[in-house]
């Protein structure tokens, strides 16, 4: 199984996300449907890892390890806020096509941050992204 196995089952969650998340946040708070959400995915993934992980894993982990994975998690708990805020406000056949700009911003970030290559399928492939994204929004 390759990247490209599991990119397509993320995009698949993903697409089924915004659909169950743009149900379930009807008629409530979305900083309460948010965190509901994130215990559920708590549970999930430390069952998982539980399973999974190689005993005493957690034990070798560096500070840098720690210091990254905590931002990462700042961050996607911050866009999943915004995400179920603007799910609550908007029809999800527009607020996820603006919500995968994200992949257009990973692009310049990877190429800034990671010296990752930015090249013309790139650059093309991410300004259909957001063609495509903007033309959804102002639909």
């Amino acid at each position: 199984m390759t990247w490209l196995f599991w990119s397509l089952l993320s995009a698949g969650f993903a697409a089924a996300t915004a659909v169950l998340a743009k149900v379930g946040v009807s008629g409530v708070d979305s900083n309460l449907a948010t965190a509901i959400r994130t215990s559920v995915i708590l549970a999930f993934t430390w069952a998982i890892a539980s399973v999974t992980a190689r005993p005493g894993a957690l034990t070798h982990l560096t500070g840098r390890t720690w210091l990254f994975l905590t931002l990462s998690g700042l961050a996607t708990g911050l866009s999943w806020l915004c995400y179920f805020r603007a799910l609550q406000l908007g029809p999800a056949s527009r607020v996820a096509p603006v919500d995968k700009l994200s992949v257009v911003f990973v692009i310049l970030l990877a190429a800034t941050f990671l010296g990752e290559r930015l090249t013309v399928a790139k650059a093309v492939g991410g300004l259909m992204i957001a063609g495509g994204a903007i033309i959804l929004a102002l639909e």
